[in-house]
This record gives C-alpha cells, sequence and structure tokens, in this order.
C-alpha cells in the first residue's frame, strides 16, 4: 500500500505541542482531510496528547509521523518517537488531578494503538479508522 509520510522533529519544550497541532492541521488540509472532518478533530487530539506525553514524561526530542494512506478508506496512522527506553505507562488519574489521562484518551479515540522499541528509544503509534469517522 502506497502511504505519504510527513514528519516534524520536536523539541522539549511544552510550547512545541502547539506547533505540532498547527503543523498537523496543516498537513491534514494538504492530505484532503477537512478540517470538519471528524476524522480530523480526532487526529489533531490525539497528536497533541503523544506530543505532550513525548514532552512532559521524557525530557528529549520527538519525531512526529503522520501516514496517509492513498485509499481513502485506511487507516490514518500516528506515530511519536522518541530516545527514551521507558516505555508509556497508562494510569487512571483520579478526578480531581489535572493530568496522567493521555493515555486514556488515546485508547478511547484510537482505534488501535501501541508502541515498540525503535533504535536507542521508542515509537508509541495509533491508528485510525477514516472510513468510520466520515
Amino acid at each position: 500500500m502506497q502511504v505519504l509520510q510527513m514528519q516534524l522533529e520536536v523539541g522539549v519544550d511544552p510550547a512545541e505541542v502547539g506547533r505540532a497541532r498547527r503543523w498537523a492541521r496543516s498537513r491534514l488540509a494538504g492530505s484532503g482531510i477537512g478540517a470538519d472532518e471528524p476524522v480530523a478533530e480526532t487526529l489533531i487530539l490525539l497528536i497533541s496528547e503523544l506530543v505532550t506525553n513525548a514532552v512532559v514524561h521524557t525530557g528529549c526530542p520527538a519525531v512526529l509521523r503522520m501516514l496517509f494512506p492513498v485509499t481513502p478508506a485506511a487507516p490514518v496512522r500516528v506515530e511519536v518517537a522518541d530516545a527514551s527506553v521507558t516505555p508509556p505507562a497508562p494510569r487512571h488519574a483520579q478526578r480531581d488531578e489535572t493530568g496522567g489521562r493521555g493515555l486514556e484518551l488515546v485508547d478511547g479515540l484510537a482505534d488501535r494503538w501501541g508502541w515498540q522499541p525503535e533504535g536507542a528509544g521508542k515509537r508509541i503509534w495509533c491508528e485510525v479508522d477514516r472510513a468510520v469517522l466520515t
């Protein structure tokens, strides 16, 4: 299957999360996914959570990748790779906690997600079935 891949290097500054969202929105539009499509907002939220996790919990730069299959019905994949070997650890935040819900959101919004070692670090990925959301 042919796939269009785009990537962005993300620094450790929390402001990078907003930059990643803006970058992703422009790439979604360029890939034919309209801003008004439900899949667009879902992908932006997933990207925000994965990049936030990388920036906040690893303390090292990351690479955001978006993979768009040429076939419109195929899933869109988002990956965030970082140099930390620490695996993602989903937790269940208490109601009064302001953080700790990122991977719960990813689990609830993505059709599939997971992680795997990559080089000296890891890659966390998720997929959204575009056909279901459009």
